[in-house]
């Protein structure tokens, strides 16, 4: 129950922060671009975006930090695994779990090492330039996508350990269309 519920936060998590930074982005754009028209000139001069990139580079950040923790839990993260598929099953089993524990000990290290970091932060009162927003709340993103990470990686290794299997990701498949084709043939 709780898996699924961070499941589901997870992936609305990075599609927030996804839609909102190419909303951000498109009407920065449409506010730079628009000294050409006449009618829409006189709206924007009223509207100051400065603080549009500013917050698309925080939403980013956070994005890949959760994307990060989406993609050791679905089996898209980035592994080198050419060595690992070619010696015994024995020394795989061994080579596969060592490396999800490795994984997991160093997202914990970077997780605590940033709620270190976010706690001194606070006390110093830092905002950032544009948006002047206190710097703790950006840099949470450290210690939460860490942990979610962390987390994941020990999902993974018991998975694994209980079944032999790490999660799998087809290339060509998109989660939905399935579902879709189902519907069309009835």
């Amino acid at each position: 129950m709780i898996n699924r519920v961070l499941d589901h936060l997870e992936e609305w998590l990075i599609a927030t922060f996804m839609a909102v930074a190419t909303l951000v982005i498109f009407l920065a754009v449409i506010h730079r671009y628009s000294s050409g028209v006449p009618w829409l000139w006189g709206i924007m001069q009223q509207i100051h975006i400065t603080w549009a990139q500013e917050l698309c580079i925080y939403l980013f950040i956070w994005m890949a930090k959760f994307g990060a923790a989406y993609g050791v839990r679905t089996g898209i993260h980035v592994g080198v695994d050419v060595v690992v598929n070619h010696v015994s099953e024995r020394k795989r089993r061994f080579f596969v779990v060592f490396g999800l524990l490795a994984g997991a000990f160093f997202t914990a290290m970077i997780a605590i090492l940033g709620a270190r970091f976010v706690y001194y932060i606070y006390y110093t009162g830092q905002v950032s330039p544009d948006l002047e927003m206190p710097m703790w709340i950006i840099y949470l993103a450290i210690p939460l996508g860490s942990s979610l990470m962390c987390y994941r990686f020990l999902q993974v290794a018991w998975k694994f350990h209980r079944t032999g299997e790490l999660p799998k990701h087809e290339v060509a498949h998109v989660e939905g269309i399935g579902l879709l084709e189902q519907k069309r043939a009835t």
